[in-house]
């Protein structure tokens, strides 16, 4: 799907089949999701400017996602879109920057992309530069929001581990809380890994614009200060939220081992507890035909009695050291 957008009116989707090439030529932001060779060849011929193919945009190295030719520069960073539930889904995101003209190219829907660039508006002729900044503002902005949720979720999870409910669970409640808990952390880890790979990403295009785009306007340049700014205060966030992650999590998989060794203590307990009773069981049982304790009055209670003190003296022996 291509889009154009000239900061005056509302987004106008551009149908390739009937050359529009005057709102293409036009526009301020040229967006396109998911192009298509044809729609890729529509804005290549109305802009003059040569886009860049998925592949390269997918690029991880910094020398292929930050390309200055004169005043054309080519961006691409890892965006964040949401996926099923509460999954998050990266993908990338190419920009095409031009003193005239913004071009995007993304490969999967972006809520904040497409909020964005409806409510986008400029008095006047708009340069490349003004889309370019608000798009990466309402970018900065939505992984800011993330990363409170992720922070209120964290704060929420560790009260529930470490507060007084926690021991008036039963061990069945427990050992379940504490399997769906790590279930919650492991995947808040992603999305906040997530978040951080689009902050870096998007610290590094405001850096190399500040330096390559010398055509930049004053204001402009303050805004990308303005950015940076936000965007390292946001990644110590992130680096202290995430030591919060791996501290919850080390607990969690605590408890769980805390609860697995309660089980194995119980059952060698158990089993000890079983042994001698067995074994004097087992002496008294053997098929042999000369046994003294046969011709015993008393040798069945005798029996009853040695098997009850057997089992009964290891369980105080254990009680008497707080492993029982």
């Amino acid at each position: 799907m291509l889009r154009a957008m000239s900061g005056e009116a509302a987004p106008a989707t551009i149908d390739t089949s009937r050359q529009d090439q005057a709102i293409a030529a036009n526009a301020a932001w040229l967006d396109l999701e998911n192009p298509s060779e044809q729609e890729r060849a529509e804005v290549e011929r109305a802009t003059g400017l040569e886009l860049p193919t998925h592949d390269e945009v997918s690029e991880v190295e910094a020398s292929s996602r930050l390309i200055v030719t004169g005043n054309v520069l080519t961006l691409s960073t890892p965006a964040i879109s949401h996926g099923e539930g509460d999954r998050l889904v990266v993908s990338p995101l190419g920009f095409v920057l031009t003193p005239t003209r913004l071009v995007t190219l993304r490969y999967a829907p972006s809520q904040v992309v497409d909020k964005f660039a409806t409510h986008w508006h400029a008095p006047g002729p708009c340069a490349g530069m003004e889309p370019f900044l608000g798009l990466l503002e309402a970018m900065v902005d939505r992984m800011a929001d993330g990363l409170e949720r992720e922070g209120a979720l964290v704060e929420k999870l560790t009260g529930a581990v470490f507060g007084p409910a926690m021991a008036e669970r039963q061990s069945r409640q427990r050992d379940r809380f504490l399997r769906e808990t790590l279930t919650q952390v492991g995947r808040s880890g992603e999305r906040i890994s997530h978040i951080r790979d689009g902050l870096l990403g998007v610290l590094r295009i405001v850096r190399f614009v500040r330096q390559a785009a010398s055509w930049a306007e004053p204001p402009q340049g303050k805004r990308l200060t303005t950015l940076e700014n936000d965007i390292v205060s946001l990644n110590d966030y992130e680096t202290q939220l995430i030591g919060k992650v791996q501290f919850l999590l080390d607990a969690t998989l605590g408890f769980i081992s805390i609860e697995q060794n309660n089980s194995v203590r119980t059952l060698t307990v158990v089993s000890v507890v079983g042994i001698p009773p067995t074994l004097v069981a087992g002496i008294y049982g053997m098929n042999f035909k000369i046994m003294p304790e046969l011709e015993w009055k008393y040798g069945y209670a005798y029996g009853l009695v040695v098997i009850l003190l057997s089992a009964v003296l290891p369980w105080v022996w254990f009680r008497k050291r707080g492993l029982v």
